[in-house]
């Protein structure tokens, strides 16, 4: 009897954040052979993985060679979103990059008989934030508030037309802030003021914000691969518990093996000083709320977060003082 050709899977974004790591818990899984979408050579792809050299995510870029018996695609490359964008038409930017080049990949894709496009997008496609207890759901209308989640909802348009049209099947993920080992911004500066003991103000923060760690992302990603209901379906991701800011800080501090020096400064005093130096969107990252509703995610799939909270913070804090620098 001859033994059963795996099926081969193209993660792109392979050397990012959450496409590395896609790599990592793919490469014990038997079912697949895997191809890793790179621009340059990599030295550091899991035993297994091949490399294959792409070039820029954009409407012109030619896939043929990439998804070449390609049966399922793992599309985590973006052009991200950035605090401080220099650029004119910051749009225009995203969109060359995030709904051009994707769905242009995902037309050559179909064209190629790829089965499932699996398309990485962002919270930032329902809004910015949410009502205190009014999470956001999966199906209810999109309310992007800047470039990046502009371009996302254009993107996760472009491709319900094209899997309507082509019969390929595409699943959408709208992952919460992502957090796990590696972790890099505002979460990398938290860990760096708690291990340091620097006195925060964040003490008294009433908010609630879900998140969801690198793992329990990735172990979602990889159940879309495969489960019949996902197809054609957008699927909100997260820990499945809810954290206030001043919450997260002692939980992260306690994972450090530090104390949590917050202090009680009520949270209309931090928003009113944030606006006056011009943090207005800071404010609301630490002080407001974003809450998402993954009942749907639970109930077609099946699916439960397999890391909890504070398993996946001590994962993180682990590989922070295994790497710190400073």
């Amino acid at each position: 009897m001859s033994q059963e050709v795996n099926r081969r899977l193209l993660v792109t974004g392979a050397t990012g954040f959450i496409g590395s790591a896609l790599l990592r818990r793919l490469a014990g899984d038997s079912r697949f052979s895997l191809a890793a979408g790179v621009r340059t050579d990599v030295a550091c792809l899991p035993a297994g993985a091949e490399s294959v050299r792409m070039g820029g995510l954009d409407a012109a870029s030619n896939w043929s060679n990439a998804l070449r018996g390609v049966d399922g695609l793992l599309h985590a490359a973006a052009r991200v979103h950035v605090m401080y964008d220099e650029s004119s038409d910051p749009l225009a930017e995203f969109r060359k990059v995030n709904v051009e080049g994707t769905l242009n990949l995902a037309r050559q894709a179909a064209e190629a008989g790829v089965r499932r496009f699996i398309f990485i997008s962002s919270i930032k496609v329902n809004g910015e934030g949410t009502p205190l207890g009014s999470p956001y759901r999966a199906d209810a209308q999109p309310q992007p508030a800047d470039p990046y989640g502009i371009s996302k909802m254009e993107a996760e348009q472009g491709l319900r037309a094209l899997a309507a049209e082509t019969g390929m099947e595409v699943v959408i993920i709208r992952p919460t802030l992502v957090y796990g080992p590696g972790v890099k911004a505002n979460f990398l500066s938290m860990m760096r003021w708690l291990h340091k003991g620097v006195p925060l103000p964040f003490g008294a923060i009433h908010n609630q914000r879900s998140l969801v760690a690198l793992d329990n992302l990735v172990d979602l990603i990889v159940t879309c691969i495969d489960h019949p209901a996902a197809a054609n379906q957008t699927f909100l991701v997260s820990d499945g518990e809810d954290l206030s800011t001043t919450e997260l800080l002692r939980r992260m501090a306690t994972a450090l093996g530090k104390p949590a020096r917050l202090l009680p400064v009520p949270s209309w005093l931090l928003e009113a000083g944030a606006s006056i130096l011009g943090k207005k969107a800071l404010s609301q990252r630490l002080c407001g709320s974003l809450q998402v509703d993954i009942s749907k995610t639970r109930e077609l799939l099946g699916w439960t977060p397999p890391l909890s909270v504070d398993a996946a913070l001590r994962k993180t804090a682990a590989h922070f003082l295994e790497h710190r620098t400073h």
